[in-house]
């Protein structure tokens, strides 16, 4: 892709990840942390619309995509390590995080937990917990996925998370990232998800958080939302009408200008 950079990482206390990696190497720097199953390719479409200052880092996080799949550690909190210890790697004090879906929960983790390296806050198809009956049938459905996962099991999953028809050649690259994730992982993930809840440390965000989230989401209701405006201080909302769980997906342009008003481009003197 146009402008789009591809690097691999070791991280000091984690595994190799893969990256993609665009914008002014000076710019304000912006990490995107995709949902499950996916990989950096989820954020494809929505990326390369943004300001060449901007400086973005697009994660395949442990385990998806081209990074390496260790045999453990993929808890909320290990995901949340291995961003920190990117920063680190990168020599980043501080970033914007943009967490879809799964991901969400990772960029939340690390806000909670390590204010001082996150400087605002994008959460994309977030849930106030990861619990709900849709995530439960979800996850009845993996418990006896075998490799390797069958193509319309990958196929209709990804196809059920989205309301606007997406380009083929674009969602034929989305099914086969997902399914770069061996069957055994997509289970420890998903029940890693499952686990954790932060619902009542939202209040520990600090950084200015924007949400942003598709009124057919079919995986978290507007309940959810409204609730997580109450729990975090400094947030505010954008409601996509007729979109999915996948505004990055369905509607890059969008998403793109809410990103553009939300993360000024250029570092000021208190940054």
């Amino acid at each position: 892709m146009t402008g789009m950079r591809f690097e691999t990482t070791r991280l000091a206390t984690g595994p190799r990840l893969h990256y993609a990696e665009q914008g002014d190497p000076d710019g304000r720097p912006i990490v995107f942390l995709h949902g499950w199953p996916d990989s950096w390719f989820s954020f494809s479409r929505m990326t390369l619309l943004l300001p060449p200052r901007l400086h973005a880092f697009l994660l395949d996080q442990r385990g998806f995509g081209d990074s390496e799949r260790p045999h453990h550690g993929y808890a909320i909190d290990e995901f949340a390590a291995d961003v920190v210890a990117f920063l680190d790697a990168q020599s980043l004090e501080r970033a914007t995080l943009v967490g879809h879906s799964f991901g969400s929960f990772v960029a939340r983790r690390v806000a909670i937990a390590h204010p001082e390296r996150v400087d605002r806050l994008v959460l994309i198809g977030t849930g106030l917990s990861p619990v709900n009956p849709v995530t439960r049938e979800v996850q009845s459905t993996l418990v006896n996925l075998a490799d390797p996962v069958p193509v319309e099991f990958a196929r209709d999953f990804q196809a059920g998370t989205a309301h606007v028809p997406l380009p083929e050649l674009f969602f034929d690259r989305v099914v086969a990232e997902s399914l770069k994730l061996p069957a055994p992982l997509w289970r420890e993930v998903f029940n890693g998800l499952l686990a954790y809840d932060d619902a009542e440390q939202l209040a520990g965000i600090a950084a200015p958080t924007l949400l942003i989230w598709g009124e057919r989401d079919a995986l978290f209701p507007r309940n959810d939302q409204d609730r997580l405006m109450v729990a975090i201080r400094n947030a505010t909302m954008r409601i996509y009408e007729e979109t999915g769980h996948c505004p990055n997906w369905e509607r890059p342009e969008q998403v793109a200008a809410d990103l553009r008003a939300f993360v000024p481009e250029f570092l000021s003197s208190t940054d």
